[in-house]
């Protein structure tokens, strides 16, 4: 299946140069489809094919049409082999290439949609008469017919013969054969016998020379459809159409027309009425006759539309005849579903002035007339039984089970259901029943003894429920607790006689960081019938493991319900804490700590000491912030922070990491002492080389890096980026050196590789007019009342 690229282009040049065409007898669509596109595929040109389309009678509206369904996308073409009209040579038909196009998919009918009315644009349906067989016997001849004669036996022979236009065909020798009119076998005969003044045999008992005759192409038809149809008008159909093939040439019944009264008009007179119900419910076609030349097709409008929706088969709209009745409807749309109310239909009518609703009952169905616009609603049966009663809970069968004859009482439903199980609580079931205002009412049955005779048996009523509870479920769920350094800590099942070591297993074993040494228990105190407070709430177990197996303690101990077992870390083990040294040491990387209180110059050591690059005094320490520090940090800035928009920018701050001041030149001199701090875990120590420059920032005219001269004082440096601006704060200036230390005042010390800051104070901005004349009114404001008060 394809479509053709160039099929919409061709027939928009088609459309324009049909303008000046006169009206023929129609093709049907397919006919045109078909034909435009073999003589395409021929090598004709466009206009080529106009020439040859308009000899043919195809007019600019079914042309329009055409492209319009194509363009839509609702239309596709296929390409297939088969056999077309071709010319005939001897008795061999031409193979040709058939194009056909049809209508795709639609959507699932509606309850809205009439039934049938979209019959003839069905998918994969274009009623178009099979010309692969054989021509059937009773077939009429008729002018236009190519009829072929086969002569074999003592004397062989084929000629090919088109019946002229009055009727007759001409063979040499022979003469005129009138064949107009006459049926195939008939033809034959009235050949043969013609035939006879040559080959005598023919007609004789056991003759030597056999005659058969054939129809080659067959001849076309024109037939008017009209009344009702999409597109009425004169088509041009092959002489096997039928009234079905005629109506889908047309485009099909539209939205008015009438399914159930479709005539055929032949010589002046109705021919047959054609029921198209009869071939969708029955599969009846014997109305689908074969159409003869100039016969019409007349749709008349519908005169009866009943609707029917709810629980039938196939709720639509479906055309009535005036005698048919609610029963044929309900039949029309498949009858009902197995959930449908039966008894009684609602039916809503048009009266004359208002709507009028019927409640029809079921024996009134076969003689209920419809009429014009009736629709019918299905309804369905009650969500309720009339005769179930429900047992669940501790029993080996529960469900639903049918009151009657079996089962009558609350022991037979028991019964019924395969017992009780073995936890089920027996001395107070629960029987919920429902009252006749549809309450319901709940009653205590002591099952043990109902089943052992001692009390008499309960009698069932529908809609009863019997719930038999279990010892389980009146017990609230028993688990134990194991944490600390086992693998999949958390709550685990309670079981009887279960171990410390089983609950361990259960948690995947210990952690290599477990304590075999120390194993904790705790345990709730428990007494139900205590009168007052206790101050003692638990009690404390601890025990110790070796080989996998308690040494410690009671050995024989066992856990009990909620129990919550913490096994210790031990206090030995330390996970490595790595420090990174960089920089001028002789071998960078990370080290892992030997000792919790390993210091900054056990590191210079471990790492090779100090290149003759380094700047010692610049040294400096990066550390990883917990996450109490940051929240810590944070906070401290938050409280610092003067509107609303510095605290959401806080929040956006990345404080993973703080430089810690650090003076490592004192750190190597006094190892132990009080600048030799102790380094932890993700520090990064890092020894720079020497720096001889001064960076000057912040509130100065013009910010720089200048050169490092010893003993010049603060001032001198920011005199060398330009001097304060405007909103600098001259009198907190602050220094931040290389070691991550920092220093403030006009007297700070200045090292090599530190930065000055000078910090600025807020921009504000510049007064408005508006302002300006606010504190102006208000100053002749106050001016006007003091000089009433002195008055």
């Amino acid at each position: 299946m394809h479509r053709n690229t160039g099929f919409t282009s061709f027939f928009l040049v088609v459309v324009f140069l049909f303008l000046y065409s006169s009206l023929f007898a129609q093709m049907s669509d397919q006919d045109v489809v078909s034909q435009a596109l073999k003589y395409k595929s021929s090598g004709m040109t466009q206009e080529q094919v106009l020439r040859e389309l308009v000899k043919k009678g195809v007019t600019t509206t079914q042309l329009q049409r055409i492209k319009e369904v194509y363009e839509s996308g609702t239309l596709t073409v296929e390409q297939s082999s088969g056999s077309g009209y071709g010319v005939s040579t001897g008795n061999e038909r031409e193979a040709t290439e058939v194009y056909t196009y049809r209508q795709v998919d639609k959507p699932a009918p509606t309850v809205n949609d009439i039934y049938g009315q979209d019959f003839f644009s069905t998918n994969n349906l274009t009623f178009a008469p099979n010309m692969n067989m054989p021509t059937p016997a009773n077939y009429v001849l008729g002018p236009g017919d190519e009829v072929l004669i086969d002569v074999w036996g003592d004397s062989q022979l084929n000629l090919s013969y088109k019946i002229a236009p009055d009727g007759f065909i001409f063979v040499p020798g022979i003469g005129r054969i009138q064949l107009s009119g006459v049926r195939v076998d008939q033809a034959t005969t009235r050949i043969k016998n013609a035939f006879s003044s040559i080959y005598s045999d023919l007609d004789s008992p056991e003759p030597h020379t056999f005659l058969a005759i054939s129809v080659g192409n067959l001849r076309s038809i024109q037939v008017n459809v009209m009344g009702e149809v999409r597109v009425p008008g004169t088509y041009r159909l092959s002489s096997f159409s039928s009234v079905f093939h005629a109506l889908y040439s047309a485009g099909g019944i539209n939205d008015i027309g009438s399914l159930r009264n479709i005539r055929v008009f032949r010589n002046g007179k109705v021919a047959a009425t054609v029921d198209i119900y009869d071939y969708l419910m029955k599969g009846d076609n014997s109305g689908d006759m074969t159409l003869q030349d100039g016969d019409i097709v007349k749709v008349d409008p519908y005169l009866i539309l009943a609707q029917i929706k709810g629980e039938v088969k196939r709720p639509m709209r479906y055309e009535m005849r005036p005698n048919e009745t609610l029963k044929d409807l309900i039949a029309f749309a498949g009858g009902f579903k197995g959930e449908a109310y039966k008894e009684h239909v609602e039916l809503n009518r048009k009266g004359d002035a208002e709507m009028e609703v019927f409640t029809v009952r079921q024996v009134q169905y076969p003689s209920f007339r419809l009429k014009d616009g009736d629709g019918i609603n299905v309804g369905n049966i009650l969500d309720k039984y009339s005769n179930m009663v429900e047992i669940e809970g501790a029993v080996n069968r529960p469900g639903k089970y049918a009151v009657g004859d079996g089962i009558k009482t609350v022991k037979d439903l028991v019964n019924i259901a395969g017992g009780t199980t073995g936890d089920a609580f027996l001395y107070r079931v629960i029987l919920n029943r429902e009252k006749e205002d549809l309450t319901r009412i709940v009653e205590s049955i002591d099952l043990d003894a109902l089943l052992n005779n001692r009390v008499a048996d309960v009698p069932l009523r529908k809609n009863d429920r019997l719930y038999i509870p279990s010892v389980l479920d009146l017990n609230e769920s028993r688990t134990v607790f194991i944490g600390g350094e086992v693998r999949n800590p958390g709550s685990y099942p309670f079981a009887d006689n279960m171990s410390i070591e089983d609950l361990i297993l259960r948690a995947g074993g210990f952690e290599e960081a477990a304590s075999l040494a120390r194993i904790d228990v705790y345990r709730r105190i428990k007494d139900p019938v205590s009168t007052q407070a206790a101050n003692v709430t638990g009690e404390t177990f601890s025990f110790s493991i070796k080989e996998g197996l308690m040494a410690s303690h009671d050995k024989s101990f066992t856990l009990e319900p909620y129990d919550q077992v913490v096994v210790r870390k031990s206090p030995s083990y330390e996970v490595q804490q790595n420090v990174t040294v960089e920089g001028e040491v002789l071998f960078e990387g990370q080290y892992a700590k030997i000792e919790k209180s390993e210091r900054l110059s056990s590191f210079i050591k471990r790492a090779g000491g100090l290149t003759p690059q380094a700047y010692v005094k610049g040294a400096r320490l990066t550390r990883q912030l917990t996450a109490f520090e940051q929240e810590m940090t944070r906070d401290a800035l938050k409280a610092r922070a003067r509107i609303q928009t510095d605290s959401a920018y806080i929040d956006n701050i990345d404080l993973s990491s703080q430089y810690v001041g650090i003076d490592l030149e004192k750190a190597l001199k006094n190892p132990g002492k009080e600048d030799d701090i102790i380094l932890r875990q993700g520090d990064v120590l890092t020894v720079p080389q020497y720096n001889g420059t001064v960076k000057i920032s912040g509130g100065v005219m013009y910010p720089n890096i200048v050169t490092y001269k010893k003993g010049m004082r603060l001032s001198s440096y920011i005199s060398q980026a330009g001097g304060y601006s405007r909103l600098a704060m001259k009198t907190k200036p602050f220094v931040i050196y290389m070691n991550g230390k920092v220093a403030t005042g006009y007297w700070a010390k200045i090292e090599p590789g530190c930065e000055i800051i000078v910090p600025e104070k807020p921009d504000r901005e510049p007064m408005s007019i508006q302002g300006l004349l606010s504190i102006t009114t208000s100053i002749t404001t106050i001016a006007l009342l003091v000089s009433n008060l002195v008055k």
